[in-house]
């Protein structure tokens, strides 16, 4: 029985990083794929920042090159613009 708990709670930890990814959405770089052109100059593992304004709300991310030269978004914060723009 402690065989078949520790088997299920390994697969739940195994898939958990997906389940916990941030979704890009309208505005985000990634939003509807990749883009088309790909970063060549800036090193793998550099951060890239994004700034983005959507109903009332002031978006940050940053993204993070990976080695196939794609974009990972790894963090988004929001800040709230009193009385929006």
């Amino acid at each position: 029985m402690k065989k078949v708990f520790a088997a299920a709670l390994l697969a739940a930890l195994a898939g958990a990083p997906a389940a916990f990814a941030i979704e890009p959405i309208h505005g985000s770089i990634t939003y509807g794929g990749q883009p088309r052109t790909k970063l060549l100059k800036a090193p793998v593992g550099s951060q890239v920042p994004h700034q983005f304004y959507e109903n009332g709300y002031d978006y940050r991310e940053t993204y993070v090159i990976q080695p196939d030269r794609s974009l990972k978004l790894v963090d988004r914060y929001i800040v709230q613009v009193p009385g929006g723009r």
